[in-house]
């Protein structure tokens, strides 16, 4: 016999810690008890509901039927071997089935304003043996619903969560994926997602952009990245208040992961000023930001609608002696100083590869007369440094 106040505890608990609400849980019992009811007892097309007593621990059962007419449904003498749902010869109606359906005027002699369409209602017998088979078939089809709400509640949950940084705990390292523990879902950082030199432990701390969720036949994976260019976002908008709120806007954002990143600002108010905002006081906004993202140089650029004043900008440090720029082709054509030209160019190209990400424009970049340095999308050719 069934523990009512053991089971009420459990409800309980998993509606906590599951956050299932009851009301669903029970629905999955009364359904699996319905399904295990009918595949012992019912008849073909019968539509058969369970009422779980809470309080008692009572399974009623009911046979529903649908009211017709013969607008709707179509009588024949012999359906015995055919399926009540079939429609043949353009007939749109419905054959009737007397396990299915009731017919409007008997159905008016049980409840006087029925309509076509409605359920009428009908307490089957209570089974004796409606036993261990059964039971097993509803504890399976339980469990199953379960699962489905459990899933249904975690996708719900961090799905409002997609897009923002979230943090769990390191559950195992494979094949240098690491999986991180939510308690109620497993998120997946895979290697290529992560900043290079990074290393984990198990039971490691971790915080991660959430930018995909996944809901596969193994359960809901969350797909997890600390190299995309929103995460060094969403650090910043937790770091600078100004961010969170929408006074200081970042516009666009360049990254290689781990080695340097380039962010353009914008303040909607001009008392704010927006390189400051995220810098911080003595830089320790954008310190905390570095450590999180082992030590990688951040440039902070103020964003301007003027592309000459911008693409000048993008290019800090190095300081700019002319700018032409060529609206049709979206290409702008730099002068430096040639003590500047290692600064504009960077490291194997780096940094005017990243003032193009930034803005959109390619750079080409000239020094000592001539042209030192092109960028073309992502490429990068220096002819001279």
């Amino acid at each position: 016999m069934l523990d009512i106040k053991t089971f009420k505890s459990a409800l309980e608990q998993l509606e906590e810690e599951k956050k299932i609400p009851k009301e669903k849980i029970l629905d999955a019992i009364e359904q699996a008890m319905a399904a295990a009811y009918k595949k012992d007892y019912g008849k073909k097309g019968q539509i058969i509901r369970a009422k779980f007593d809470l309080e008692t621990g009572k399974t009623d059962f009911y046979q529903v039927k649908i009211v017709v007419d013969e607008t709707i449904a179509k009588i024949e003498e012999d359906v015995e071997e055919k399926e009540y749902s079939v429609k043949e010869d353009g007939d749109e109606r419905v054959r009737f089935n007397e396990e299915h359906h009731i017919m409007l005027e008997d159905a008016k002699k049980i409840k006087k304003n029925v309509e076509l369409n409605d359920e009428v209602v009908f307490p089957l017998e209570a089974k004796d043996d409606y036993g261990r088979i059964a039971a097993q078939t509803a504890k399976q089809v339980i469990i199953q619903r379960i699962r489905e709400a459990e899933r249904t509640s975690i996708i719900d949950e961090y799905g409002t969560k997609e897009g923002e940084i979230i943090s769990g705990m390191v559950q195992k390292i494979e094949r240098g994926n690491v999986y991180v523990d939510f308690n109620r879902a497993t998120g997946i950082l895979p290697a290529e997602e992560q900043i290079p030199g990074e290393f984990f432990q198990r039971g490691q701390r971790i915080r991660a952009y959430l930018y995909s969720v996944e809901d596969t036949q193994r359960g809901i994976n969350l797909r997890l990245s600390r190299t995309h260019p929103k995460f060094i976002e969403k650090l910043f908008a937790i770091e600078a208040p100004e961010i969170e709120n929408g006074t200081v806007e970042i516009k666009s954002i360049a990254r290689e992961a781990g080695a340097r990143s380039k962010i353009a600002v914008f303040s909607n108010d001009e008392h704010i000023d927006p390189v400051g905002s995220c810098v911080g006081q003595k830089g320790t906004r954008v310190n905390t930001i570095t450590q999180e993202l082992l030590g990688e140089k951040i440039d902070i650029i103020p964003w301007s609608e003027d592309p000459k004043v911008f693409v000048a900008n993008s290019l800090s440090p190095a300081k700019v002696l002319s700018i032409e720029v060529d609206e049709k082709d979206h290409k702008a054509v730099i002068e430096v100083a040639d003590d500047q030209l290692s600064l504009a160019i960077g490291k194997g190209g780096q940094n005017v590869r990243l003032a193009a990400k930034l803005t959109g424009w390619r750079i080409d970049i000239k020094g000592n007369g001539k042209e030192v340095a092109s960028t073309d999308g992502e490429e990068v050719e220096v002819l001279e440094e």
